[in-house]
């Protein structure tokens, strides 16, 4: 039961955290929020390897519902596998689901999934966003940890490390980015704001 449980919860959160909130802002300003490039520099790699990293978490979890004998092909970490760090781990993804679905909504048009050279958008520093400059990220940290936690093995580490890294990485794309567009707004921010809390 568990094993379907975790696969609705990735199908909820990926609805919650990218589909549905793409969907509200394309119908709202005609804009595509999805603007993750395809080019070879630094932006590019690292929208490329994001993406292996979610469609690999999806195949995962998609896997493991349907077959639960792949946790016995996969090399589990048996330190994690304890009943309250499992238990831990449902906390942090459904901490992590309500989290990432408020700042999205506070984040409201201004949301992108990339960086939007295009299209201006206000800089976004009330609610979750005056405690963290990133907190759509900060939830995506902790879905991964979760994961990590209610499934404890070699391939939810390896997901959990890159996207860890895929997301510093972006995360301080993002802030040169808008540095640039916001300039003293921006800095002022940083300044009252952390990066993750």
């Amino acid at each position: 039961m568990e094993r379907w449980l975790l696969l609705l919860y990735f199908v909820v959160y990926f609805t919650a955290a990218f589909v549905w909130r793409s969907w509200q802002v394309w119908r709202k300003t005609g804009v595509n929020p999805y603007v993750l490039p395809r080019s070879d520099d630094a932006q590019g790699y690292v929208a490329k390897a994001f993406r292996i990293v979610l469609l690999s978490m999806a195949a995962y979890v998609a896997v493991q519902a349907a077959r639960p004998d792949v946790e016995t092909v996969v090399p589990q970490i048996d330190l994690l596998h304890v009943e309250g760090v499992r238990l831990a781990g449902w906390a942090v993804l459904l901490a992590s689901l309500c989290w990432v679905t408020i700042a999205q909504m506070q984040m409201g048009a201004s949301w992108r999934i990339g960086i939007d050279l295009k299209h201006a958008t206000p800089l976004v520093r009330n609610g979750l966003f005056a405690l963290s400059r990133n907190p759509i990220f900060l939830a995506m940290r902790a879905s991964l940890l979760g994961l990590l936690l209610v499934r404890p093995n070699v391939l939810t580490l390896v997901l959990a490390v890159a996207g860890e890294l895929l997301m510093q990485l972006q995360v301080r794309q993002e802030e040169a980015f808008l540095l640039e567009r916001h300039g003293e707004a921006y800095r002022s921010y940083t300044a009252q704001t952390p990066r993750w809390i």
